[in-house]
């Protein structure tokens, strides 16, 4: 299957809102969603993203960043999320995604990558593990 990763544009905000629904569906947690493509446009400034799209200009996938500070490493890349449509996994995307966003780490100098996976996504946990990611089972989420 042929591909291309690229950076997001505003016109995208609309699908990989769609794609943001279908992620949380798939995390058992559509309910929980009031982002919306409008707020994406008014808030682009705080986040990036890559988007995987098909030759057809179809977009399948994505991943939403951004730069944040850590104390104990200094300026890390967070990924928010990663996320390929499922009839699309399998096919190396994702990996080829995560590459892409380690060089962009790279190239901005970061210390660290971080990002989240849920305890019950094992197909997920799998992969990261396949890459030699280390997952950490101590810290608990915490918001407000």
């Amino acid at each position: 299957m042929n591909y291309t990763i690229r950076p997001a544009r505003e016109e995208d905000f609309d699908r990989i809102f769609e794609l943001i629904c279908e992620l949380a569906r798939f995390e058992q947690a559509a309910g929980q969603v009031s982002n919306s493509p409008q707020k994406m446009r008014e808030e682009q400034a705080y986040f990036k993203a890559l988007v995987v799209e098909k030759e057809d200009g179809e977009l399948i996938g994505f991943a939403l960043y951004f730069f944040a500070y850590y104390t104990w490493v200094g300026k890390s890349l967070y990924l928010d999320d990663l996320y390929i449509t499922e009839s699309y996994r399998k096919h190396g995307i994702g990996k080829a995604l995560l590459n892409e966003i380690n060089a962009i780490a790279r190239r901005e100098n970061c210390k660290r990558i971080r990002w989240q996976v849920l305890d019950w996504n094992t197909p997920a946990i799998e992969f990261y593990r396949s890459l030699g990611v280390s997952i950490s089972n101590e810290w608990l989420n915490c918001d407000s």
